[in-house]
């Protein structure tokens, strides 16, 4: 058993995790984070790209909106080259409630989100392929964020400061002496072995995995449901900003442009474990209403890709349980000592991706008081994006203008997101046993419309050629990459969809014979 030593464990590794790694990071504390499998492949990497403005909760929810206008500002100057600056629109659409505007903007006045009506004209004349028919118009500071780079961003800045990162790390339980927390045990998919930590906290931040996390604790289970949303990205950007429907929050009311895609979401249907997230195709049916809704003709634009995400929300008991439509999304602090006369845990739920800096220093300061220590937090104060000098926030054509430096010297592999060879040699450099789909979170391969119909294929042949993996392995890599980007294409089989798909089959089937190609004695999972 390997053993290692820290003063804090984090456990989960989306932007939670990541956030709070880094802020304990940066006090001065020995931090470690978990996690069962890559950074951001669990609820931040299941979502629809918007930085919230704060606008959307307004009416409903003004402590969050707040929170949101807040981070946001700090988001985009903190992690500028993950934010790409798109602005927003709410904007009301023929039936939609006359009256609901003026409480709209009531609301942002209160709870100090920017927002200021336009002309309708105007708002046509930014995105043309608006609706004719809206009839108000308000503009907020929504912006469009990669959750991935956000992550890997923080988790970077979290190892530069001391942290450690342990992806593909299980946790299989947690052990306290007494009242007292003394050690979290993992499992090393990779290496094989089990890893002990002793450490004097533990953070959970397994959003809407953390009742598991608390059971291993041998503690009751905290109050956190999964909030299932689905979420659609279109081939190219129908919209230039982000467009929310001039309501209160509802489903398919939001369309977010990133990268080259739209994104149309989301629903949110109460699930009794996040690890079973269906994607129903009445839910995608209604998806694409709710596109018509906004931008007509919306149905014959082609869907690319179709994916769940459960959110970790807090019960709240102004609502039933079943009802995570209308539950709060303000973050939560679960002590358990408080709760369960357990020293050195707490838990942490709700929130938002845009509140997750705030969300890492609300926790990390509780921990602090816990222990008696006075450590301030100063993770709204540096830059954390290193790879722009000096940084900038990114636009759509920031890929296009790299290959225009280096595109007679480096071939390109994934057409649709403008991937090279280098980045993707680079990255596997990185992380040489990470799987296709580890490298697709950073890269972006196979997220155009091909859906890795062509580039999966060109990845496994170099991955296999520079040295990385065999050839069995690069055949389950492949298949697994396959596999996991069908999850996402079968409940959108229509239309232009369909063809792409039979193509891609027949690549796969015909030409190269996949499933009888050379295998691992052992199916690859990770």
């Amino acid at each position: 058993m390997r053993r290692l030593q820290a003063d804090v464990v984090v456990i989960g590794g989306g932007s939670t995790g990541a956030g709070v790694v880094r802020d304990a990071a940066m006090r001065g504390y020995k931090a470690i984070l978990v996690d069962k499998s890559d950074l951001g492949q669990g609820t931040t990497g299941r979502f629809h790209g918007l930085l919230h403005s704060g606008g959307r909760y307004v009416v409903s929810d003004p402590g969050s909106a707040t929170e949101c206008a807040e981070e946001n500002a700090i988001i985009t100057r903190i992690q500028p080259g993950a934010v790409e600056e798109t602005g927003g629109l709410f904007v009301a659409t023929p039936g939609d409630d006359p009256e609901y505007g003026d409480r709209f903007l009531a609301g942002a006045a209160a709870t100090g989100v920017p927002a200021r009506e336009i002309p309708v004209a105007e708002a046509l004349r930014r995105e043309p392929r608006l609706n004719p028919g809206i009839f108000r118009a308000i503009e907020v500071q929504d912006g469009s964020v990669d959750g991935w780079q956000l992550v890997w961003g923080a988790a970077s800045s979290a190892i530069e400061h001391g942290g450690q990162v342990l992806t593909y790390h299980p946790v299989t339980r947690i052990e306290h002496d007494g009242d007292q927390v003394k050690a979290v045990f993992c499992y090393d998919q990779k290496g094989g072995e089990d890893v002990q930590i002793d450490c004097r906290f533990v953070l959970n931040c397994a959003g809407p995995w953390a009742e598991g996390i608390t059971h291993m604790a041998g503690l009751p289970p905290v109050p956190v449901i999964p909030g299932r949303g689905i979420m659609i990205a279109m081939n190219h950007r129908l919209v230039n900003s982000v467009v929310n429907r001039l309501i209160y929050p509802a489903d398919g009311d939001i369309l977010v442009p990133v990268h080259t895609v739209s994104i149309i979401g989301t629903t949110d249907v109460k699930e009794s474990h996040p690890d079973d997230l269906p994607i129903p195709r009445d839910e995608v049916q209604q998806m694409f209403d709710a596109g018509e809704a906004l931008i007509p003709g919306f149905r014959r634009a082609r869907a690319l890709h179709a994916w769940s995400g459960a959110r970790p929300l807090i019960k709240d008991d102004r609502v039933s349980a079943s009802d995570t439509r209308h539950m709060s999304r303000g973050m939560a602090v679960i002590d358990h000592l408080e709760r369960d006369g357990i020293k050195g845990m707490l838990t942490i739920g709700g929130g938002k991706l845009t509140t997750y800096r705030l969300m890492a220093e609300h926790i990390v300061d509780a921990m602090c008081a816990q222990l008696g220590e006075q450590r301030a937090c100063t993770t709204a104060d540096e830059v954390i994006d290193f790879n722009n000098d000096p940084p900038k926030n990114y636009v759509i054509t920031h890929r296009l203008e790299d290959r225009e430096e280096d595109r007679l010297d480096d071939q390109i592999i994934c057409e649709c997101e403008l991937m090279s060879k280098r980045m993707f040699v680079e990255a596997l450099d990185e992380q040489p046993t990470g799987t296709l789909d580890d490298l697709r979170r950073q890269l972006r391969l196979g997220m155009g419309p091909c859906q890795g119909g062509f580039c999966s294929m060109r990845a496994a042949g170099i991955a296999h050629d520079h040295g990385a993996i065999d050839v069995e392995r690069a055949t389950g890599l492949l298949r697994l990459f396959l596999k996991n980007r069908w999850i996402g294409l079968w409940p959108i089989l229509y239309g232009d969809q369909v063809r792409q798909t039979a193509l891609d089959d027949w690549i796969y089937q015909g030409t190269l014979d996949v499933e009888h190609l050379p295998v691992p004695a052992e199916e690859v999972v990770r």
